[in-house]
């Protein structure tokens, strides 16, 4: 399962500029990838760490813009067409996972 998370965030002022960065470096400590400006995407094994990701999301929210968060499973993320510039791409696969012994 994939948690997506879009957003459109206010950067006129100087605090909405660091409410926006503050936000964008919480996406990237919780595991996030870009996949595009604004648009972020991270690998949960089950639906259940897809919640535990929704919860932290919410408690870190910037108090002005929007956040939207879709959920898809693997089979729907696989099915995304990428396209750089006219040709096509991959879209980005799931995370390799660790072995611990």
């Amino acid at each position: 399962m994939w948690v997506i998370a879009m957003f459109d965030l206010p950067v006129g002022t100087r605090e909405n500029k660091k409410s926006y960065s503050t936000f964008r470096k919480k996406l990237l400590n919780e595991g996030f990838m870009m996949l595009q400006f604004s648009v972020y995407a991270r690998f949960c094994s089950n639906s259940d760490s897809a919640s535990t990701y929704r919860s932290r999301i919410q408690k870190v929210l910037p108090p002005n813009g929007q956040v939207r968060l879709i959920y898809l499973t693997d089979h729907q993320f696989g099915r995304m067409e990428v396209y750089n510039g006219k040709k096509r791409t991959a879209p980005e696969g799931r995370p390799k996972q660790i072995m611990l012994f």
